[in-house]
């Protein structure tokens, strides 16, 4: 298998765990769960930043957007 295709391969498992983190985020019923979830989906993205699968840039907006939806649950 070539070297960039096994790469898409694993950034694109990545972007869909968190994909799946941002939507549980989202989804949640409490703001103690939605911040749990928030932790999680924040792991991911930190990691995936690191390893330049999203822009540093990207990754902090996202996290803020979160940051922000958790607040304004309360």
């Amino acid at each position: 298998m070539h070297l960039s295709r096994a790469a898409r391969s694993r950034n694109r498992v990545t972007r869909s765990r968190i994909r799946t983190a941002i939507r549980r985020v989202r989804e949640a019923d409490s703001r103690e769960q939605a911040d749990e979830h928030r932790r999680t989906a924040v792991a991911l993205i930190d990691r995936a930043a690191t390893r330049r699968v999203l822009h540093p840039n990207r990754a902090g907006r996202i996290k803020s957007q979160l940051d922000r939806l958790v607040r304004e649950l309360a």
